[in-house]
């Protein structure tokens, strides 16, 4: 499975950026789509995720409230929906798939296949 991330960019503090997460074969539909980030001398963090139908997601913490998960099954794509943007969410965001999974996984060590990262840049 193929996963691109797109969307990413500079904005202000404040402002919004949707990304999202085209992958390549059907059996995204069935799968768990997740969204970590990784800024500059950090571990690989979690973001969001949400179950192959949809039904359940569940956020960080630090972006609780500000982003949104969706995804549309028959165009293969995820999306992360981020609104009210600090500076201390600058970082790659990265999509990874959850093959075949209906719970939701936070560790990026369970998700399957990874894109090669989208940067955000929230200037203050």
């Amino acid at each position: 499975v193929r996963v691109v991330e797109s969307g990413g960019g500079l904005v202000q503090a404040g402002g919004s950026l949707r990304l999202s997460c085209a992958a390549s074969d059907r059996t995204f539909s069935r799968s768990t789509v997740g969204w970590f980030r990784q800024a500059p001398g950090k571990e690989r963090a979690f973001v969001a995720a949400i179950s192959w139908s949809g039904d359940t997601t569940y956020f960080g913490d630090s972006v609780k409230g500000r982003f949104t998960i969706s995804r549309d099954n028959a165009k293969n794509t995820a999306y992360l929906q981020m609104n009210a943007l600090k500076p201390e969410d600058t970082a790659v965001y990265y999509c990874a798939v959850d093959l075949y999974k209906s719970n939701i996984d936070l560790e990026p060590r369970d998700y399957d296949y990874w894109g090669q990262g989208t940067q955000v840049t929230v200037s203050s």
